[in-house]
C-alpha cells in the first residue's frame, strides 16, 4: 500500500492503450526505491477524495440513457492511516475503549507473526498505542464515509439515487490489538468477517441478515437483481432469496484460509483453526462462538468437544476436495499431519 497523499495515476485511456511514462519512487513500505509508471500524481489529494472526485465527475458527465457500472475501489482505510487533520481529531485516544478480547501478545505463532501489519506496533502491545491505533482507524473510515456519502448525494442530484444498486464491501477487517494482533492475516472473526450492504430497488431497507455468504456472491447477486442469466463458470451463489427472506441461510458452514499456514471452518455454533507452520502442524483451536464470540476459550483438548472436533475437520476435509485445496507434498491437505494426533 502506498502514500494515500501521492496516489501514482493514469488518464482514463479508453483504448487501454496507456502511454505512461516510468518514475523512480521510494516504496514505504520495503524502504527502497521502486519504480512505477503513470503520468501524474495529484500531490497532497488523499486518496479516498481522489476516487471519490473521478466517480462524481464520471456521473455528472454520464449523459446516456443505458445503465452504468461503477467500480470505486477505495483504497482506505488500509494503513498508512492518514486522513485530514479534522477527522482524526473527532476521536481521541484516551477515551477509546479497548476491544475485550486485546492481549499484549498472540500466545503462539500464527505463521505471520511478524510480517509488515503486525510490526505497525510494538512488543508487546501497549494499550496506550492500540488506542491511538483504533482511533486513527475510526478516524480513517469517518473520512472514507464521508467521501462514499459525496458519490451517494450526486446520484439523488440527478434523481437516480433510488433506481441505483449500491454495493459497499470491504476488505478483510484488521485485528488492531485483538489477540495480540495488528493485520488481517489470521481466521479471527475480527478478521474474516467483513462489511456487506446492498441497497436499492427490490432491496428491503434497514434489515440485517444471518445468511452464510462470500464476497464473490456478489457477481451473481447483481445478475439476479438486474434480470439477467448467473454464467455457467460463476461459483458464488445468488443471494436474491436471502435478500428477501430472513430465514435463508444459503450454507450450513464457511470456510477459510490463510496462504499454506492457516485453514478454518464454522458452522452456526463452532470455529475449527488449524495451524500448519514451516511445514508441521502447530496448533488446532475450537471455539463455541455462541457463548465465545471473543474466541477466548480454546476447546480442541476439552474432552466434552470430542465430537465436534472430529465433525469439524471432517469438514475441513470435504472443503480440501470440494476446492482443490491440496497442497501437501503428496497431494493431500497441507493440514494432514494434524490426523496424527486425532484420538478416534
Amino acid at each position: 500500500m502506498g502514500d494515500h497523499w501521492n496516489v501514482p495515476a493514469c488518464d482514463f485511456d479508453p483504448t487501454g492503450k496507456y502511454d505512461s511514462r516510468c518514475y523512480r519512487t521510494m516504496d514505504f513500505v520495503k524502504q527502497r526505491v521502486a519504480e512505477q509508471c503513470y503520468d501524474h500524481i495529484r500531490a497532497g489529494k488523499h486518496s479516498s477524495e481522489l476516487f471519490s472526485d473521478a466517480a462524481i465527475d464520471y456521473l455528472r458527465n454520464y449523459k446516456e440513457d443505458n445503465p452504468f457500472y461503477m467500480y470505486i475501489s477505495f483504497m482506505a482505510p488500509h494503513d498508512p492511516r492518514t486522513m485530514p487533520r479534522k477527522y482524526l481529531d473527532m476521536y481521541a485516544p484516551d477515551k477509546i475503549s479497548l476491544p475485550e478480547n486485546f492481549m499484549p501478545e498472540h500466545p503462539f505463532d500464527t505463521g505471520a507473526i511478524r510480517i509488515r501489519d503486525e510490526m505497525l506496533a510494538e512488543f508487546p502491545r501497549t494499550a496506550e498505542e492500540i488506542r491511538g491505533h483504533i482511533a486513527a482507524y475510526y478516524a480513517m473510515i469517518t473520512h472514507l464515509d464521508a467521501q462514499t456519502g459525496r458519490v451517494m448525494k450526486v446520484l439523488e442530484e440527478k434523481g437516480e439515487l433510488h433506481n441505483t444498486i449500491i454495493v459497499f464491501a470491504g476488505d478483510n477487517g484488521l485485528a488492531v490489538g485483538r489477540h495480540g494482533l495488528m493485520g488481517k492475516q489470521n481466521c479471527y472473526e475480527h478478521s474474516v468477517r467483513v462489511p456487506l450492504i446492498f441497497s436499492g430497488p427490490g432491496i428491503p431497507a434497514g434489515e440485517r441478515r444471518d445468511a452464510f455468504v462470500y464476497l464473490f456472491d456478489i457477481f451473481p447477486t447483481l445478475c439476479e437483481l438486474i434480470g439477467i442469466d448467473i454464467p455457467l463458470s460463476v461459483e458464488g451463489q445468488g443471494l436474491f432469496r436471502a435478500i428477501n427472506d430472513p430465514e435463508e441461510k444459503v450454507r450450513d458452514n464457511l470456510y477459510f484460509a490463510y496462504c499454506d499456514k492457516q485453514r478454518a471452518v464454522k458452522d452456526r455454533s463452532h470455529k475449527l483453526i488449524e495451524y500448519v507452520i514451516a511445514g508441521k502442524h502447530t496448533m488446532t483451536q475450537l471455539f463455541d462462538l455462541k457463548n465465545d464470540p471473543l474466541e477466548l476459550n480454546n476447546l480442541a483438548d476439552d474432552p466434552a468437544s470430542k465430537e465436534k472436533l472430529k465433525q469439524m475437520r471432517n469438514e475441513l476435509d470435504s472443503y480440501a476436495d470440494q476446492w482443490d485445496d491440496k497442497t501437501g507434498p503428496f497431494g493431500q491437505p497441507f493440514w494432514q499431519a494434524y490426523k496424527l494426533i486425532m484420538v478416534e
